[in-house]
């Protein structure tokens, strides 16, 4: 069992609504939404459960999380360009939500 959740409520209602919009996609978009946000969503899971442990989280913190993760990812060419593009351009909706 995972311990309980140390960071703000807003962050951790944050999360819950981002995982949600993901999982949406997963199971109701079309097979290229659904690679992009799957490959998204896997990022997500370990940077925003590991947020969820920080007393001083915030939603800045996430978003500078997975912009280092999703660039260090594209940087080893993860990724085709256009599919990296996609992916970012996901995240950046998400995380203005």
């Amino acid at each position: 069992m995972l311990p309980p959740a140390a960071a703000p409520e807003h962050v951790v209602k944050a999360i819950a609504e981002i995982e949600a919009s993901l999982d949406d996609v997963v199971n109701h978009g079309s097979d290229d939404e659904l690679f992009i946000a799957s490959y998204l969503q896997g990022h997500f899971a370990v940077e925003s459960r590991q947020l969820e442990m920080r007393e001083d989280a915030s939603i800045a913190m996430l978003n500078d999380k997975m912009v280092e993760s999703l660039n260090e990812a594209f940087a080893n060419n993860e990724l085709e360009s256009e599919d990296a593009k996609q992916v970012k351009a996901l995240w950046d909706r998400l995380v203005a939500m």
